[in-house]
């Protein structure tokens, strides 16, 4: 084939084949299969859906760690907002866990929707930060059940707007009444305090972690007949660290490193331990030279009378302080105190 007859080359590339077989054309992708590879597809709700190349690059930046008493702590806090929104709202409402996973703080704050309101909260015992986002349907929604709507109706949406005082300070009585459920959804696990800090409504103003750190990210859903809307608590690894043992428990209560009933088992094999003890009569400086002088048959005059008190010692520590005397043709030491033991001696 000659080049005329070939024409140009756009869609495809030739390349040659294995002697005896055909040579194989590699196709050119369109720009729908680079986005599937690369990960770049979203779901029908506008949600990222991750995948192919895209998804093993975040499986190596995000280490997910499983936290299996933070899911209880969760599922804690949704049964005890359902009852405290009930009685903050006068209406009925039902709180589910839609999802729990892990990412990185930045790939979160750059995917929130907008318009939103962003609580920056602290969970005082653990001295660190965490993120309260209440989406625009429940912002919305808070404000027409807390202002008298009726009910079967729809929440007014008032986009491209910013938001009023009146729905800024209702949103930040709901946000404290989902702090407290908090607060004690953690209590029995370890006592904690979430305290609410600021309210934003720019991403870039609620940073409390740096981009890359990873974080974990709880999506609640509320919903109130037909009205309802989502609650993302997202809480930095680092806010949880303090709490990193109790929370890798698959159960309340679960010891690691300690078994108390091994350590009351110690404790009494301990009473029955055998321990030899060192009476001290004398102790006296030589020189290196009459210590090589010594010879068998050289005789050491030690400087323990009667009435000196002596050290009872094991191995290089101390113990008691005793008394020489006598018993059954024996020598026996009678102990008067103890001594102190000093911390690394």
């Amino acid at each position: 084939m000659n080049d005329a007859a070939a024409g140009p080359v756009d869609a495809a590339v030739f390349e040659g084949g294995i002697e005896g077989q055909p040579a194989m054309a590699a196709r050119t992708l369109d720009q729908a299969e680079i986005d599937s590879l690369l990960g770049r597809n979203r779901g029908a709700g506008g949600e990222d859906d991750s995948s192919g190349m895209q998804r093993i690059i975040n499986s190596g930046l995000v280490s997910y760690e499983r936290l299996p008493m933070l899911e209880i702590v969760f599922d804690r806090l949704v049964r005890i907002m359902s009852t405290s929104l009930r009685n903050f709202t006068g209406d009925n409402v039902e709180v589910s866990i839609e999802s729990i996973a892990s990412l990185r703080f930045g790939t979160y704050l750059g995917n929130i929707p907008l318009p939103a309101m962003l609580a920056v909260i602290k969970a005082e015992e653990w001295d660190n930060q965490g993120l309260i986002v209440v989406d625009s349907p429940m912002i919305y929604t808070i404000v027409d059940v807390l202002l008298g709507g009726r009910r079967g109706t729809v929440a007014m949406r008032m986009e491209g707007r910013p938001f009023t005082t009146i729905e800024r300070v209702l949103v930040e009585r709901l946000i404290k009444v989902v702090l407290g459920d908090l607060t004690a959804s953690f209590d029995p696990l370890s006592p904690v305090t979430f305290r609410f800090e600021r309210l934003e409504v720019n991403p870039r103003f609620a940073a409390i972690s740096r981009l890359s750190n990873a974080a974990v990210l709880a999506r609640l859903r509320v919903d109130m007949e037909d009205r309802g809307g989502r609650i993302e608590l997202l809480l930095p690894y680092a806010t949880l660290e303090p709490v990193r043992e109790l929370l890798l428990q698959k159960f309340m209560g679960e010891k690691f490193g300690r078994d108390s009933i091994w350590e009351t088992h110690l404790a009494e094999e301990l009473w029955n331990t055998e321990v030899v003890l060192d009476v001290v009569l004398d102790e006296q400086t030589m020189r290196l030279s009459e210590v090589m002088a010594l010879v068998p048959g050289s005789r050491i005059t030690l400087n323990a009378g009667p009435d000196k008190r002596v050290d009872l010692r094991c191995g290089a520590t101390a113990l008691f302080e005793g008394r020489l005397g006598r018993r059954n043709n024996s020598l026996a030491v009678e102990i008067e105190r103890a001594l102190p033991r000093l911390i690394g001696r």
